[in-house]
C-alpha cells in the first residue's frame, strides 16, 4: 500500500580515512561518512505518470505507468520482494525503453537506469504514480559516493513509499531513521542500484551511506563501527581527473615487480588503518588533544605511503604543502593521482587559519568544503527540519 504524502530523504557522501590501494590486497581500510549529502522528495502525483527531476545533471524524464508495466515480464521479481540484481538483459531492456544506446555510460543514463531498475523491482505490480527530485551537495565524478548516496535515497523512498518499510512519519525537526532490519533492506537494495551503475561494485560506499559513521573493510568483510566520533575537516578537491583503474593497475605492477619492497608498504598502511581504528575508538570515551596529534600523524605517514606505492599527484603534494603551511595535516582519499583530499582540523585549530588556508586552495584552484565525517547514515526529514537552499532546489521545477 502506498502512502499518500511527500517524503523528504537524504543520505551521505563517503571519504576513504586510510587503506586506499591496500584494500585490493586485503588490508584493511576505513571508510567513513561525509556530511555532504544527497536529497530527495517523493511526492504523490495524479496523472498516472512517473516523473523524475535530476536538477545537478539538468536531467528531466517522464514515463506512462502502463508503458513502465509492460515491462514487469520481463523481470524476475522476487515474490517477497528481496533484492534482485540486474541481469544483462533487463538492463538492455531497460536501455532500449529509456532511449539510450548499448554501453551509455554518461552520468545521465546510469542515474536514469538505476532509478528505472529499482523503481520496477521493489514496487512491481504496485507502480505508484510519482514524481521525484533528487538534489546533491556531492560533486559526481569525485570520488564521494555520489551514486551510493543517489541509490541509498532512491531504495530508501521507494521502500517506504510501497509500504516495503515502515513510513518514518517524521514530524519533527530532527531526522528520523529507520530500524535496523530496514536499514539492511535499504542497503540491500542499493547495493542492485550500484550494480547498475558500476557492474561491480564493493558495497563499501551504499553501506556507509546506509549507515553512516565509520565502516572497516576488509576482504569483501563490511564491520560498522559502533559509537565513532564525528571528526571536523576540510574537504578539498583539486579538479584533476583521474582514473582509478589505471592507479589501481599501476600499483598491482609494482607490487609485482618489486615485492619485497611494496609488500612492507601495504603493510604498514595496513598498520595504519588499524592504528587509527583504535584511536577512533578510545575518543569516543575520550577526546583528548592527544588523540588528535595521534591522528594527524598517521595521516602524514600515510600520505608518504601513498607517494610511495605511485598513487600521488603534483596537485595533491601542493594541497599538503599549503595546509602544512597552516599548520594543517592532510592526505588524498579514493584513488589518488589528483581528486579529493581530507585536511583533520583539531577542535583548536583557530578559524581564522582555516579561512586562511582555504583561500589559498581556492587561489590554487581547487574546491573546499568545511564539512564534518562520521555522522548520520540514510535519514528521513520534515520540511522543517532542512535549510532553505535545500528545500528550493528539492520544489523548483
Amino acid at each position: 500500500m502506498t502512502i499518500d504524502r511527500e517524503i523528504f530523504v537524504s543520505a551521505p557522501g563517503k571519504v576513504i580515512l586510510h587503506g586506499e590501494h591496500a584494500v585490493v590486497h586485503g588490508k584493511v581500510a576505513l571508510a567513513v561518512s561525509l556530511n555532504l549529502r544527497t536529497f530527495l522528495r517523493m511526492r504523490p502525483c495524479s496523472n498516472d505518470t512517473v516523473l523524475i527531476n535530476l536538477p545537478n545533471i539538468n536531467t528531466k524524464r517522464s514515463w506512462g505507468i502502463s508503458d513502465l508495466q509492460s515491462l514487469l515480464p520481463a523481470f524476475q521479481l522476487d515474490s517477497a520482494h528481496e533484492p534482485t540484481s540486474p541481469s544483462p538483459e533487463s538492463l538492455h531492456i531497460l536501455k532500449t525503453f529509456a532511449g539510450f544506446a548499448e554501453g551509455s555510460t554518461d552520468t545521465e543514463s546510469l542515474a536514469v537506469l538505476a532509478f528505472l531498475y529499482l523503481y520496477l523491482c521493489i514496487c512491481g505490480k504496485d507502480s505508484p504514480c510519482i514524481e521525484m527530485t533528487v538534489w546533491s551537495q556531492l560533486p559526481t565524478g569525485a570520488g564521494l559516493g555520489s551514486s551510493a548516496a543517489y541509490s541509498v535515497c532512491v531504495a530508501a523512498s521507494l521502500l517506504t513509499f510501497c509500504g516495503r518499510i515502515a513510513d518514518p512519519g517524521n514530524e519533527s525537526t530532527e531526522a528520523s531513521r529507520w530500524t535496523k532490519p530496514e536499514l539492511d533492506l535499504i542497503n540491500r537494495w542499493a547495493f542492485q542500484g550500484e550494480k547498475v551503475i558500476h557492474g561491480n561494485p564493493s558495497g563499501v560506499d551504499n553501506a556507509v551511506a546506509t549507515w553512516g559513521g565509520v565502516l572497516r573493510y576488509q576482504s569483501g568483510t563490511i564491520t560498522p563501527l559502533d559509537r565513532v566520533p564525528k571528526l571536523q575537516i576540510v574537504l578539498t578537491n583539486t579538479r584533476v581527473p583521474r582514473s582509478t583503474k589505471i592507479l589501481v593497475a599501476g600499483v598491482k605492477d609494482k607490487l609485482l615487480k618489486f615485492p619485497s619492497i611494496m609488500e612492507p608498504v601495504l603493510e604498514s598502511i595496513d598498520a595504519v588503518s588499524q592504528e587509527c581504528q583504535r584511536v577512533l575508538e578510545d575518543m569516543v570515551t575520550d577526546m583528548s588533544m592527544d588523540h588528535y596529534f595521534v591522528l594527524e600523524e598517521l595521516i602524514d605517514i600515510n600520505q608518504h605511503h601513498l607517494n610511495v606505492i605511485g598513487v600521488g599527484h603534483p596537485s595533491l603534494d601542493k594541497l599538503c604543502q599549503v595546509t602544512a603551511s597552516h599548520g594543517l595535516h592532510s592526505k588524498l582519499t579514493g584513488s589518488g593521482g589528483g581528486g579529493c583530499a581530507i585536511t583533520l582540523l583539531r577542535p583548536d585549530v583557530d578559524p581564522t587559519v582555516v579561512k586562511a588556508a582555504k583561500q589559498e586552495l581556492t587561489d590554487c584552484g581547487f574546491m573546499c568544503w568545511e564539512t564534518i565525517i562520521g555522522g548520520l547514515g540514510v535519514s528521513a526529514h520534515s520540511p522543517s527540519s532542512l535549510t532553505d537552499s535545500v528545500l528550493e532546489a528539492l520544489k523548483s521545477n
